[in-house]
């Protein structure tokens, strides 16, 4: 997660994700997952090892909270050699809140520390680009109750501000359920004050990450 003086940001996994390669006759499949808990991705890692109980490592690394908590093995390759250079891979693609497992099923041929590193390091960075990276901005969650006239003027204006509309019910008056970047939350509020004479104002109800 990364923030400057405007925006919040958030970088993460979309989904989950696979691909390989081969180096030397060595095969290397790279698995990479969005996850929110160490349970969660302990739990990822524990499946790749069974799916893939015959291979001869499978190594991983993971991230989350913002880079506060990390962990990783090198699971029989030489220290420093997979579980490492993967975390690095992970840190510099600035994803957070991810699990990794590099499976490798050895051809024969030693790869050396060096070469080692870069095939852990390039599985990793391919199992990110399989499972999408996507960066999220911080999101106002407002509710605005409003007479339906008041409501076919607002419904032309918060589409100008990127709004997300979450939910719109329609009973007596008309409460509307919808979310926009934090840097123009008090913009819109100030508008809808405007448009009103001061009788309607955005409620804010809570905040997210997403995108549009």
């Amino acid at each position: 997660m990364s923030t400057d003086a405007k925006v919040e940001l958030y970088t993460t996994l979309a989904g989950e994700g696979v691909d390989e390669f081969e180096e030397k006759r060595s095969l290397f499949i790279g698995h990479a997952k969005h996850v929110t808990s160490e349970e969660e991705a302990a739990e990822f890692v524990k499946q790749k090892k069974k799916e893939y109980s015959d291979a001869t490592h499978n190594c991983w690394a993971y991230l989350l909270k913002g880079g506060i908590v990390a962990r990783y093995s090198d699971d029989g390759e030489p220290q420093g050699t997979a579980g490492v250079p993967m975390l690095e891979a992970i840190r510099k693609s600035g994803v957070s809140d991810c699990v990794v497992v590099v499976t490798r099923y050895f051809g024969g041929i030693l790869l050396g520390a060096g070469g080692l590193v870069r095939a852990y390091s390039h599985g990793t960075k391919i199992a990110l680009d399989a499972a999408k990276i996507v960066t999220y901005e911080k999101y106002t969650e407002l509710k605005l109750d409003c007479t339906y006239s008041d409501y076919q003027k607002y419904s032309v204006v918060l589409p100008t501000f990127g709004a997300i509309i979450d939910d719109t019910d329609f009973s007596d008056r008309v409460v509307i359920k919808f979310a926009v970047k934090e840097a123009v939350a008090d913009a819109l509020g100030s508008k809808i004050t405007e448009m009103s004479g001061g009788r309607d104002k955005p409620e804010v109800v809570g905040e997210r990450f997403d995108y549009k």
